[in-house]
């Protein structure tokens, strides 16, 4: 197979296009609580080890409806969150085998590119909260790092900080990051993405403006929005982000969630997704990544492939 080119380089070129969410996508499958690692119902991530073909599945029809990138199936495997299911310890290896899982997955392919996902920690340290806000700084650096260090040696083209609440979070998983790429001797981009809600803040106050001044200079490569909203409520944070200087990630839900039966639905169909997301790259050139969050399919994905190839 060809080299492929860098994935910086790609999106300097061409708009990338991200898959879609992986939580619902495994939710179609089924699974029951002997399908986890030891039973334990719910832990999405851990089913790298017990499910493999499931996630190497979603992968590959993220990639057949013609996504650029995949991300690795980690959003909750920091070591804080993996403490939760006794694999703390193996936090490094774990993240290495779900990139690995990703990679084989997009090596079937033609230049794809995999993202190795880091979502939050589940710790808010700008707060002053008595149980989320009182765990210590180098600990919260410390869980990105080694989740960082698996997704490099896994073979992740970049890492993504996403889904992101509290700034201060963002700059600890940035600056583990480096510590990561240091400590393996590999060098990836950066995408920092933030989670506004429908007024445009981040959930502890911090605008875009102040989430975008405060980590932009920190050897990111790329800063985005994702998750919380659709495109519509994005409107004005994108906007103010197609004026500034680092190219920009607008990875949407699909619509604001409506309460059905206490499930979150999200009603906004491929067409109208596509539509949205289209209207900003025409408008904003350094809009150079898309995808979808919450609530996106195969079918919004190849969608927003006939928009980008149109």
């Amino acid at each position: 197979m060809a080299v492929k080119e860098p994935f910086a380089e790609a999106a300097r070129k061409r708009v990338l296009l991200f898959d879609g969410a992986m939580g619902t996508e495994i939710q179609k499958l089924g699974p029951k609580p002997e399908d986890f690692p030891d039973g334990k119902d719910g832990f999405n991530d851990g089913l790298i080890l017990t499910r493999p073909e499931w996630i190497r599945q979603i992968h590959k029809s993220y990639l057949r409806a013609g996504a650029d990138c995949i991300e690795t199936n980690t959003f909750g495997s920091n070591k804080f969150k993996l403490d939760e299911y006794g694999y703390g310890d193996e936090t490094v290896e774990f993240n290495k085998k779900a990139a690995q899982l990703a990679r084989q997955a997009a090596d079937e392919f033609e230049n794809r590119y995999v993202i190795g996902s880091m979502g939050p920690s589940g710790f808010l340290p700008s707060s002053n909260d008595p149980d989320l806000g009182q765990k210590p700084l180098d600990e919260i650096r410390e869980a990105f790092a080694l989740q960082a260090e698996g997704l490099i040696l896994g073979g992740a083209d970049a890492l993504l900080i996403e889904t992101s609440q509290d700034i201060l979070e963002v700059k600890l998983a940035i600056e583990a990051s480096h510590a990561a790429m240091l400590k393996t001797g590999k060098k990836v981009p950066i995408i920092a993405n933030v989670t506004l809600d429908q007024y445009g803040k981040m959930l502890l106050g911090t605008s875009v403006q102040a989430a975008y001044t405060t980590v932009s200079d920190m050897g990111i490569d790329f800063f985005g929005l994702n998750c919380s909203t659709g495109p519509a409520e994005m409107t004005p944070s994108v906007r103010w982000l197609g004026e500034q200087e680092l190219p920009v990630l607008v990875m949407p839900n699909a619509g604001m969630p409506h309460n059905e039966g206490g499930k979150a639905v999200y009603k906004m169909g491929p067409g109208e997704i596509a539509e949205r997301l289209s209207d900003f790259v025409k408008k904003y050139p350094n809009i150079r990544m898309i995808g979808g969050c919450c609530g996106t399919t195969p079918e919004h994905i190849a969608e927003l492939r006939r928009v980008i190839d149109g």
